[in-house]
């Protein structure tokens, strides 16, 4: 009798992990509509053969994640009503916010932890839909919060090739120049044309891809990580930044709060850099007129011309920003939208001959294009 009721236990038990097993598989999707209306917010100059910056600010939710096919058509629409405007050719820079990738990490999942209200819910359903992945990354996660490192880790090289997939191939449908914000990867290279996810730390970096689709030059990654971040991921000061030849011009990039520091800039101007990118994600809805949050975390913000709390979040990246000199042309784009209850705020600007060009305030997605 004893055998018998271990032996049913034990069918039980295999029936319910097979269960679970095939229950993680499965991946249906719900139906979803997205406002594709994006607004010009921001046109400075005038068209001329050396080209232009364009800076989109999407709207973007979790839903706009659960497969790249939804992303694509968001942001092809969005650039598709720029190139009807004149804004897109072959001689233009777009740049996206920071963290546009990063979110890649939602990619195929379960329909639940797109329609959850909390980060944190968010984060159960991607456990328990990936237990196996979740565990392996856990055994290497590094930095101090391993579960949100691991939360990246585990599905590392799926968003470095769903990156590659859809901003190269975007690139090469619109033949520009294309910044796409940041994507947080274990240490990101290229190798022989192709974007991979390493074995090491996680890094806050940007790509950028030609008008082929192809890459330029290595990941930038983030130098000065902001307090948020800096729990799981580090700095990538031992990857000193890069300028890179583009149709429009020599490009480099600054990640989030890079762009605060003159060392940064001045590492670019000595590289000859004409154009400067800044994909920015400022968390926190109604943030941008909140007193500026700085990064005490950072040795470095010890010595910047301003301190925390001593203006806005809006003046301060606006002043900060601009220490990249009357030589060199920049924007500044923020990420909106919102991610479960985070939300995200921030209305991008540009300077070009020392002048700051603001653009008109919007809710909703925004177009900012400066002409060189």
């Amino acid at each position: 009798m004893r055998k018998l009721l271990a032996s049913a236990l034990a069918l039980v038990m295999i029936a319910a992990l097979c269960g679970y097993g095939f229950w993680t598989m499965q991946r249906p999707e719900g139906h979803y509509l997205s406002d594709l209306r994006i607004e010009l917010a921001l046109n400075h100059g005038v068209p001329g053969e050396h080209g232009n910056l364009l800076g989109i600010e999407p709207v973007l939710y979790p839903g706009d994640y659960q497969n790249l096919q939804r992303l694509r058509r968001k942001l092809a629409a969005y650039l598709e009503q720029a190139r009807a405007q004149g804004l897109v050719g072959p001689r233009t820079v777009v740049v996206l916010p920071e963290h546009i990738g990063t979110w890649l990490w939602a990619r195929g999942e379960k329909n639940e932890l797109y329609q959850v209200t909390q980060s944190r819910e968010a984060l159960q359903w991607l456990e328990l839909s990936n237990p196996l992945r979740y565990g392996l990354a856990m055994l290497r996660a590094d930095g101090d919060d391993w579960r949100a490192d691991a939360h990246l880790r585990m599905k590392a090289e799926q968003m470095a090739a769903d990156y590659q997939q859809l901003f190269g191939g975007l690139a090469k449908e619109f033949n520009v120049t294309l910044v796409a914000g940041s994507i947080v990867l274990p240490a990101p290279y290229v190798k022989q044309g192709v974007l991979h996810a390493g074995s090491g730390p996680l890094f806050n970096s940007s790509v950028v891809f030609a008008g082929d689709g192809s890459l330029l030059g290595q990941p930038q990654r983030q130098q000065f990580p902001d307090s948020e971040m800096r729990r799981y991921v580090h700095d990538g000061r031992q990857h000193p930044l890069q300028v890179l030849q583009t149709p429009a011009g020599r490009l480099g990039v600054l990640v989030g709060s890079d762009s605060w520091y003159p060392e940064n800039h001045q590492q670019l101007a000595r590289q000859a850099v004409q154009l400067v990118a800044n994909p920015v994600f400022l968390s926190g809805k109604g943030s941008w007129q909140a007193p500026w949050r700085g990064n005490r975390h950072q040795d470095a913000s010890a010595g910047l011309a301003l301190q925390r709390g001593e203006v806005s979040e809006q003046a301060a990246w606006q002043r900060l920003t601009e220490a990249g000199g009357a030589g060199v042309s920049s924007m500044s784009v923020f990420m909106r939208g919102q991610f479960w209850e985070q939300g995200s705020d921030g209305q991008g600007f540009a300077h070009q001959a020392g002048e700051l060009l603001a653009g008109t305030p919007s809710p909703g997605a925004r177009l900012l294009n400066l002409w060189l």
